[in-house]
């Protein structure tokens, strides 16, 4: 009977000491797995809004790989500079910049607050027959006209080129179209690079000079 009694006893004092340590353990176990699962579930979104808001405000387009990676020209370089002054510095817009300066555009374009610049490369100029390139640079008054309907009074962003019609400085109408990281103007030109910021203007770089109509 005694040796019975002292056996409970025993039994009942090692159950009492080691519950607190399982309730512990468990508590622990759970909290823990509790923090982890909501830190894993809140941030993705956050992460997903980083992404988005760099994603739309980043230039975007296959022609922006030939941007400098720094200096002047470099997409950190024209954001400082006025348009007319960021599109000199850099060398796939140097065409265009001759004809800005031909049609002594140069001031009005850099004094200008928040436009758009829809910016021929040279490729696009080139398109054009030598001799009839010619004849329009020398010719400022229809220089003036084309290089203006290539500006809009407003900063536009990607998404209001998806479905777009705006009024250009030439007080002509251009119209884009597209989504994502493809769009046109007038359904000839493509965006190769768009959404550069300089400090006036934000400059979406095309493939084809645009011509009034």
């Amino acid at each position: 009977m005694n040796t019975q009694r002292f056996r409970r006893s025993a039994v009942a004092v090692a159950a009492a000491a080691t519950l607190p340590f399982a309730l512990a353990a468990c508590s622990d176990s759970g909290s823990d797995a509790m923090s982890g699962e909501a830190t894993s579930q809140a941030a993705p979104p956050a992460a997903e809004r980083s992404s988005d808001a760099m994603a739309s405000d980043a230039p975007f387009g296959p022609g922006c790989a030939g941007v400098p990676k720094e200096g002047a020209g470099s997409f950190d370089g024209m954001a400082k500079d006025p348009v007319a002054t960021a599109a000199s510095n850099n060398p796939a817009l140097s065409t265009l910049v001759t004809a800005v300066k031909q049609a002594g555009l140069v001031d009005t374009l850099n004094s200008a607050e928040n436009i758009t610049v829809f910016a021929p490369t040279n490729d696009a100029f080139a398109k054009i027959p030598k001799a009839d390139l010619d004849k329009v640079l020398a010719d400022k008054d229809t220089l003036t006209k084309i290089l203006t309907y290539h500006v809009v009074g407003e900063k536009l962003t990607p998404k209001q080129l998806e479905n777009g019609s705006f009024e250009t400085l030439q007080k002509g109408t251009i119209t884009t179209a597209g989504s994502g990281e493809s769009y046109t103007v007038n359904d000839s030109s493509k965006v190769v690079c768009g959404n550069v910021p300089t400090s006036n203007a934000t400059v979406y770089i095309v493939d084809t000079v645009l011509m009034p109509k």
